[in-house]
């Protein structure tokens, strides 16, 4: 009996296992099995006494036959049960202790167990200790061999094949067999206590006779019902007159008509008058500019040689302007280049003729009395005080009325020689309509210029920032790099950067530069320890 079937585990066939059994009987294995009443409590209690006791002998044997028989079956190879392991007694408070818990962790055992106890909720729904008989054995009859050699048709293979999940399915698929926490805010009623103390108010108050709201608002719509609408009829519509909605005479502006302009505005019933320059464009430049011909994927000759004769001016213009600025900003031939020594002596230039100029401290002493008498002398002149103005005389009553019919005289002399003037003017009108007819033509001809400057600039981008527009360059492909099939065509420009030169040129944004990057703080290096202990 024990030679014909064979003992199988969570679906695996267990031939090394029944070697290993040797004369033990189905039965025995069964009973080894088999779990003991509460088995599980019972573990967790008795790992966490002893190993609050701490008890343990040299050889690492249990002292009692009931420790022994714990009952406990791992996956694992390593997953012991813990209430099996005893931790050594030692000082804890010393360093010798600190190396002793750090090669054999305290919790390292529990963590194991718990570990398993997971692995086997996970993979077989719980304990496999408490699994029952028939869900670890079961009697192999060899059927299943059989059946796999026997041939299959080709329906039979696709048949198979159809029921057999797809990869990426079983990958989504969750292979743990414990059951998902339930969701307990999935069954909660928000504001469910209130919504049911309203719920026994109302259910009181029914008893009492008295409805709630909604209700008797239903009941007097069911006694009283609203009376409808008619609605507009064909004919209605066609006697109502169609009329312009932009027109001044609209009838919907009618009762706004006579009131004040400022009133209406204020009170947000007039809309704002669009300004009239929102009505013309910034330019006149089209949105999308036709490239030349030169530009095509297969122009012609002359078109490509006239782009590249385009795109070679604009070079060398770029050329000439570069090596202008090279030519002003270089030094003139007759000076040199300022040296350290040369700017010392520039920078101290003004004080050196200072102190040139100072007297020097024994120069006073070797002139003797003479010049100390000199100096006293002019000492005693320049405290001199100025002289006085003269005293100016007061006019007389004469010398007035002599002044005042100066006065009257140039004054009499002025008015009549701008009488004589207008007079003479009489006779030059023709002169002075002449000079008329001349200014209004310069006037005309300096505007019909300023219309003609602004008709030309029209298409030119105007300045609207601190930076000038840049024409963007030419796409132009040399001879050698034109293909001769679309396959091996290689693509020049760039579309965003051709729109945003547009938009610039178009005069709808000002010109523009990348913003340069400034680090606000001060970049510290550090030397890294393993680095500064490599020695070469």
């Amino acid at each position: 009996m024990a030679a014909s079937r064979r003992l199988c585990r969570s679906g695996h066939f267990t031939k090394m296992a029944a070697t290993d059994v040797g004369l033990r009987s189905e039965r025995d294995i069964c009973a080894r099995a088999r779990p003991k009443p509460d088995i599980r409590s019972r573990r967790l209690a008795s790992f966490f006494n002893k190993m609050a006791a701490g008890s343990s002998d040299g050889s690492g044997q249990l002292r009692t036959k009931s420790e022994a028989d714990s009952g406990f079956l791992g996956l694992r190879p390593t997953s012991v049960d813990p209430a099996l392991r005893r931790r050594r007694r030692g000082p804890r408070n010393r360093k010798r202790g600190w190396r002793r818990l750090a090669q054999e962790p305290l919790g390292l055992e529990v963590d194991q167990f718990l570990e398993d106890i997971r692995l086997q909720e996970r993979t077989s729904g719980g304990l496999v200790s408490e699994a029952p008989d028939e869900k670890l054995f079961f009697v192999d009859t060899g059927s299943k061999e059989k059946e796999l050699k026997k041939k299959r048709t080709r329906d039979q293979k696709r048949s198979l094949l159809l029921k057999k999940p797809l990869r990426v399915d079983l990958i989504l698929e969750n292979t743990s067999k414990v059951p998902a926490p339930k969701d307990i805010l999935a069954h909660q009623a928000p504001n469910a206590k209130k919504l049911k103390r309203k719920e026994q108010l109302w259910e009181k108050l029914a008893k009492q006779g008295e409805l709630p709201r909604d209700v008797r608002r239903a009941q007097a719509r069911l006694l009283n019902p609203p009376v409808a609408k008619a609605k507009p009829r064909p004919q209605d519509t066609v006697e109502q007159p169609f009329y312009d909605l932009w027109a001044k005479d609209n009838p919907l502006e009618q009762p706004l008509a006579g009131q004040d302009a400022f009133f209406l505005e204020q009170t947000k019933k007039k809309g704002v008058k669009r300004p009239s320059r929102l009505y013309t464009k910034p330019s006149r430049v089209p949105a999308v500019e036709v490239t030349p011909a030169g530009a095509s994927y297969n122009p012609t000759f002359e078109d490509h040689q006239t782009l590249l004769w385009e795109a070679h001016e604009i070079e060398l213009q770029r050329q000439k302007e570069a090596e202008k600025l090279e030519r002003q900003l270089a030094l003139p031939p007759t000076e040199q280049v300022a040296t350290q020594e040369s700017a010392f002596k520039e920078m101290c230039q003004g004080l050196l003729e200072e102190s040139d100029g100072e007297g020097e401290p024994g120069e006073g002493q070797d002139r003797g009395p003479e010049a100390a008498g000199g100096a006293a002398d002019g000492g005693a002149e320049a405290p001199a005080t100025p002289a006085l103005p003269a005293a100016v005389d007061k006019k007389t009553e004469q010398q007035r009325r002599r002044e005042k019919a100066a006065r009257m005289l140039r004054a009499q002399q002025a008015s009549e020689r701008a009488a004589r003037l207008r007079h003479q003017e009489l006779f030059r009108l023709r002169g002075i309509k002449a000079q008329v007819a001349q200014r209004l033509a310069e006037l005309a001809r300096r505007r019909e210029q300023r219309r003609a400057k602004r008709l030309a600039e029209a298409d030119k981008p105007r300045r609207l920032g601190r930076l000038k527009y840049q024409a963007p360059d030419i796409d132009v492909q040399l001879s050698a790099e034109l293909s001769d099939s679309l396959r091996t065509l290689k693509p020049e420009g760039n579309i965003l950067r051709d729109r945003f030169k547009s938009f610039q040129k178009r005069n709808m944004i000002e010109p523009r530069e990348r913003a340069k990057f400034k680090r606000k703080y001060k970049v510290k290096l550090v030397e890294k320890r393993a680095f500064r202990e490599i020695q070469l």
